[in-house]
């Protein structure tokens, strides 16, 4: 094997074990900050010594054993011989002598740690783009620069915000733990909105010159099915991983040959994932099957399971999907929903019908500069034949959006109705 070879399998092993790695050196150290740097340290020793010495049988256990020698000697350095220090000896003398396969001895914990890991780095004291960041650099095995390229922000913010979110932990003194009785709900909420976050800017990207980065999408598809593993009792968990498969079964339909934005009723839906709607739809049926109040991510992956099965676009159950939009906004109620429910409500009664509840949203405030607003209401003035005022709503959403691809697509709709007239 050469040396690039080596490199190659240090980083495929790298990613496969650092979430891990870290989340099991956090509950040692009960900081992950220190963590992550230790994890790092490992990592650093492994690219020095495995080209001259090969990677180990079990390069997960190697590279806890490294992290852990230098979190002892991060505490003997720091004249910090106290009961941390003596538990962390003890530990590791202790695994060493009594545990020769250190691979078991992690994998009987790793459920909680990473558990841990996930519930610390969305913690609510972090901000939005924090916890983004920090997720996907502690679970995600992400650089600042790959978190800062799939952003569209600078790797100096990427790094600042990462910098910042684990001196806020510090300074909080969170605790390195899953939360426990009605807190959980509440936690696991913020959790699932990170982990959608992520993979919502790598379906439907909110600025740049990309339509999509499916890069994120794997990422938070990852991240999903680790949390529906760990938490199986979790109706809301299998209701994000099947409306993530779902979602991401269509990938590569949205996109055409110059990767030009392919609308939803456009695809080709011979190109949608089969394997991934699947998994969506078992998914799915995990969580219903839990009975007790459908949840938002659950309502949402009953939606995009409507159009899952829908073989050509014509059969798609649309007063359905209208149903499950008005359900959804009960849940949450959000300007967001209702405009969904408006474009299935135009599409299961007619535009008329849509037009009404979009003509509801005009004046919300949540709604002002938000380019989705006047690019349903276009495409329902368009269908009622009021072109002119179509046009003017498609040229409004396009000087909105952020995304090259998403104003071409706008763009060249005005163009048709222009050519047409």
């Amino acid at each position: 094997m050469t040396a690039t070879d080596i490199h190659g399998a240090i980083d495929a092993i790298w990613r496969i074990e650092s979430a891990k790695l870290i989340a099991g050196l956090a509950r040692i150290v009960r900081d992950v900050g220190l963590a992550e740097d230790l994890a790092q340290e490992a990592l650093i020793a492994a690219l020095e010594q495995w080209p001259a010495q090969g990677i180990p049988d079990k390069p997960g256990a190697w590279l806890m054993a490294t992290a852990k020698r230098r979190a002892i000697d991060h505490f003997r350095r720091g004249q910090m011989l106290n009961r941390k220090h003596e538990e962390l000896g003890r530990e590791y003398e202790i695994r060493e002598q009594t545990v020769p396969d250190l691979d078991a001895a992690l994998d009987d914990e790793i459920g909680d740690d990473l558990l841990r890991l996930i519930f610390t780095a969305c913690h609510p004291v972090l901000s939005t783009e924090g916890r983004v960041a920090l997720t996907l650099r502690l679970l995600g095995g992400l650089t600042a620069e790959e978190i800062a390229r799939a952003s569209l922000v600078p790797e100096s913010t990427v790094a600042q915000r990462i910098v910042r979110a684990k001196r806020t932990l510090v300074e909080a003194r969170v605790p390195y733990e899953v939360p426990r009785g009605p807190e959980l709900a509440a936690r696991l909420s913020g959790v699932l909105q990170v982990i959608y976050l992520i993979f919502n800017e790598g379906y439907s990207a909110t600025a740049g010159d990309d339509w999509m980065r499916p890069a994120l999408c794997e990422d938070a598809l990852r991240l999903g099915r680790i949390l529906a593993e760990l938490m199986p009792r979790e109706p809301e968990v299998h209701g994000l991983a099947a409306l993530m498969e779902i979602q991401a079964s269509r990938l590569h339909a949205r996109a055409g040959p110059t990767g030009e934005p392919v609308l939803l009723l456009d695809q080709d839906r011979t190109r949608w994932d089969r394997l991934l709607i699947g998994r969506g739809l078992a998914a799915l049926e995990r969580a219903e099957k839990m009975g007790g109040a459908r949840g938002p991510y659950l309502l949402q992956a009953a939606i995009a399971a409507c159009h899952a099965r829908a073989v050509r676009a014509e059969e798609t159950d649309w007063a359905r999907i209208a149903a499950l939009y008005e359900e959804l906004g009960r849940v949450t109620p959000s300007p967001v929903v209702e405009l969904n429910r408006a474009v299935a409500v135009g599409m299961a009664f007619g535009p008329a019908a849509g037009l009404e509840v979009v003509n509801g949203l005009v004046s919300e405030p949540a709604l002002k500069g938000y380019h989705l607003l006047p690019s349903v209401r276009g495409d329902l003035l368009a269908k009622l034949g009021r072109v002119e005022e179509a046009r003017a709503e498609l040229e409004r959403a396009a000087a909105l959006t952020r995304n090259a691809r998403e104003r071409d697509l706008l763009l060249e709709r005005v163009r048709r109705f222009s050519q047409a007239n």
